[in-house]
C-alpha cells in the first residue's frame, strides 16, 4: 500500500508585523503519498511558499506538525535538518542557485561531497550520467552564466537528483522560462514521477498547474480546493 511521504497537520503560521502579527497559514491539513505529483497554486500572499518552506524546514509552523518521509520536521535543530535535506529532498528554485564560479557538474557534484552517500570516486559518473538525463551533458564544463536560463534550471534538477532522493520539492520552476523552456522542465518532471519520485510545485501559471493530477489551491491561508484528476 502506498505511504503518506507528507503530512500537514493543524499548521498554522503566524508572522510578527509591527506591534502585531499577521497568520498566514490558517489551520491547513492535508497528506501526499508516496509517488504523487502535485501543484500548489494560489494567489499572492496567501502562503504557498510559506508551506512548501515547511515542508523542507527552512520555516516552521506556529501551531501543527509536518512530517515528511517520516520525519517531524518542526522539531529537528539545524544540523538534523541540513543532513535530511541532502538526503531526503531535493529542492530546485525559481532562480536556480547554481553557484555561479562552479561548472555545472561541480555544481552537481557538489550535495554528493556534502552527503558523502556515494563514494567519492562515483560522484562524477553519477553527475555526467544526471546531466545526460536533462540533455546537458555537452554543457558540462561550463559556467551557469554560460548557458541559458533554461538550461540552468534543468541543470538546477540534476543537482537535486544528486542524491537521490524520494522527494522533489519546487518553487515556481518555470516563472523566469519561455515557454519552450518550461515545457522542457515539465516533461523531466512527468519522466521523474513516472520513475517513482514525489513532486510538489509551487506554481503560478493555471496551466501547468492543471496538467499535474492532483491541485491544492491555497486561498487566505486555507486549502480552498484539492482536486484530484481521475
Amino acid at each position: 500500500m502506498t505511504e503518506s511521504i507528507i503530512q500537514i497537520k493543524n499548521v498554522v503560521k503566524r508572522f510578527p508585523v509591527g506591534d502585531g502579527e499577521i497568520t498566514v497559514l490558517k489551520g491547513v491539513n492535508f497528506a501526499v503519498m508516496s509517488g504523487e505529483f502535485v501543484s500548489i497554486v494560489g494567489p499572492s500572499g496567501n502562503g504557498k511558499s510559506t508551506l512548501l518552506n515547511m515542508m523542507t524546514g527552512i520555516d516552521h509552523p506556529s501551531e501543527g506538525e509536518v512530517i515528511v518521509t517520516g520525519k517531524a520536521v518542526h522539531t529537528m535543530s539545524e544540523n538534523q535538518l541540513a543532513a535530511w535535506r541532502g538526503a531526503e529532498v531535493g529542492i530546485i528554485f525559481q532562480f536556480f542557485q547554481m553557484l555561479p564560479a562552479l561548472s555545472l557538474l561541480k555544481n552537481i557534484i557538489l550535495p554528493m561531497d556534502f552527503v558523502k552517500k556515494l563514494p567519492r570516486k562515483e560522484r562524477k559518473e553519477r553527475a555526467m550520467y544526471l546531466l545526460e538525463m536533462v540533455d546537458l551533458a555537452d554543457q558540462a564544463h561550463k559556467l551557469p552564466g554560460a548557458v541559458s536560463g533554461g538550461q540552468q534550471q534543468r541543470a538546477a534538477i540534476a543537482r537535486a537528483l544528486a542524491n537521490d532522493p524520494p522527494l522533489l520539492v519546487a518553487d515556481e520552476p518555470t516563472g523566469n522560462l519561455d515557454s519552450q523552456a518550461s515545457e522542457n522542465v515539465y516533461d523531466i518532471f512527468s519522466r521523474l514521477v513516472a520513475d517513482g519520485k514525489t513532486l510538489i510545485m509551487v506554481t503560478h501559471s493555471r496551466s501547468l498547474a492543471a496538467r499535474a493530477p492532483r491541485t491544492i489551491e491555497i486561498r487566505d491561508g486555507r486549502i480552498f480546493r484539492d482536486g484530484k484528476q481521475p
